[in-house]
């Protein structure tokens, strides 16, 4: 699949079947053609995942993936029954500076699986539902990075952002301009920061499935709090 601006995909629909028929590998064969809800289907009627990834570093360009976190949700319940962790030997080795961020050591690693080895389930496990992750730009273009560099085909679809959901209220100019002509600093929209507006508990940090966990009660929060289940899937993914 050859680079896609994930702005210029105005029907992610018509998007999957394309790509169902120009894929050559049949992992991606079959997520396509598990196809993508329409634009204008209600919140309440949307299957999400929950999706989340430490990795070697930040450059989605040459760092690797180390750990996959995910958990199947709707507005009404989380299922952790069904959720699925994954740890992944990268094909590089890892950063010092990352290892002292998510805890995850050569040792941990040395027996891990590739990404080409779980691919096949992960892409089942997203498979008909809509991604959410705190900050797109980790996990949306490290997969598309990561399986391209293995297969050749790289991956993409749309996502709903709970870290830009909450830039839309805390980061808009004037706020921010009002916050600096005040002396403070910017309202924080990391993940623990906006989980605590919303009354949810405070979990530990920079574990693939409890982000992916924490991420998922996020949204239904910001969901409960900012819009309602008539919404459609189209005003929140990017």
């Amino acid at each position: 699949m050859a680079d896609v601006n994930t702005q210029a995909v105005s029907d992610w629909s018509a998007f999957f079947r394309e790509q169902a028929l120009i894929c050559e590998d049949e992992r991606l064969q079959l997520y396509y053609g598990a196809g993508c809800p329409a634009a204008d289907t209600p919140l309440s009627e949307i299957p999400f995942v929950a999706l989340d990834f430490e990795t070697t570093g930040l450059d989605a360009g040459v760092d690797e993936i180390v750990s996959i976190g995910l958990v199947p949700f709707d507005l009404q319940r989380i299922r952790v029954r069904e959720a699925k962790q994954w740890l992944l030997k990268p094909q590089q080795e890892l950063h010092e500076q990352s290892v002292v961020i998510h805890g995850i050591t050569h040792s941990d690693v040395n027996d891990a699986p590739d990404l080409n080895m779980v691919l096949g389930p992960l892409l089942e496990a997203l498979s008909g539902r809509i991604v959410v992750a705190h900050y797109r730009y980790i996990e949306r273009e490290f997969l598309d990075a990561n399986v391209q560099r293995r297969i050749g085909e790289g991956i993409q679809f749309p996502i709903v952002d709970t870290m830009e959901l909450e830039a839309t209220l805390y980061r808009k100019r004037f706020s921010v301009f009002c916050s600096k002509l005040m002396g403070r600093k910017p309202t924080s929209i990391r993940l623990a920061d906006s989980r605590t507006r919303y009354g949810l508990p405070h979990y530990g940090s920079h574990d693939a499935l409890v982000d992916a966990i924490a991420t998922a009660e996020l949204l239904q929060a910001q969901i409960r709090h900012r819009y309602s289940e008539d919404t459609p899937i189209k005003d929140l993914w990017l």
